[in-house]
Parts: C-alpha cells; structure tokens; sequence
C-alpha cells in the first residue's frame, strides 16, 4: 500500500500563488508516476498535471499549462504542484495520485492508471 497526504491548499486571492504538496509513504515512491487532479462542485474529477516515476517532461492540462509547474522530489518522497496566477475557475479539491509502476499502464492523464489516491485538499480562489 502506499499512503498519499495532500498539503498547502487554502483561500488566494486571483492571481495569487499556492504550493501543494503531495507526501508519500509505504510503497516505493520512486517507482511511481504521480498526478494531480482536482475536482470542482458538480463536475467531475479532471486531470491537472503529472510527472513519470523516471521525473521526465511533465505533463499538463491546457487549462493550467504555462502557470502551474509539476515536481518532485524523491528524496523526500514529495511531489509539488506550484500554481501561480490562480484564477476563480481553479477552485476546487485538488487529489494527488500515483500509479503506472515503472511507467507500466501509464497514461498521465487517465484516471484508471492511478492506483493511490490521496484524501484531497481544498484550493479556493476569490475574485
């Protein structure tokens, strides 16, 4: 099993800044690609970013792409999700997930290729 803790969510105003982080622990995190998704009141969980478990070119959504910025940090076990320019739309539960051991039955943004998932933290954007 691998353990999946989602930090740093809170209330900016537009255009501000956020840092999520996504801690690991149990399973080998390195092994692991890692996504962040998020979830809006009555929409459905949609794909934001990811990185592979090799840490190579990231991958993003067209909505977020050019403001947020995917990392990680094997070491430490964490992956983070810079936002930068948030904008009211942002608002949502943001999830981290992991999955596609060794980039197996990876694809970054299919929810199905997570195996893990974390409880969720709330990012809120005012106008």
């Amino acid at each position: 099993q691998m353990q999946l803790v989602e930090s740093g969510g809170g209330l900016v105003q537009a255009g501000g800044s956020l840092r999520l982080s996504c801690a690991a622990s149990g399973r080998t995190f390195s092994r692991y690609g890692i996504g962040w998704f998020r979830e809006a009141p009555g929409k459905e969980r949609e794909f934001v970013a990811a990185i592979s478990w090799s840490g190579g070119s990231p991958y993003y959504a067209d909505s977020v792409r050019g403001r947020f910025t995917i990392s990680r940090d094997s070491a430490k076990s964490t992956v983070y999700l810079q936002m930068n320019n948030l904008k009211p739309e942002d608002t949502a539960v943001y999830y981290c997930a992991a999955g596609g051991a060794y980039g197996n039955n990876w694809s970054p943004g299919r929810i199905t290729s997570y195996d893990y998932w974390g409880q969720g933290t709330q990012v809120t954007v005012s106008s």
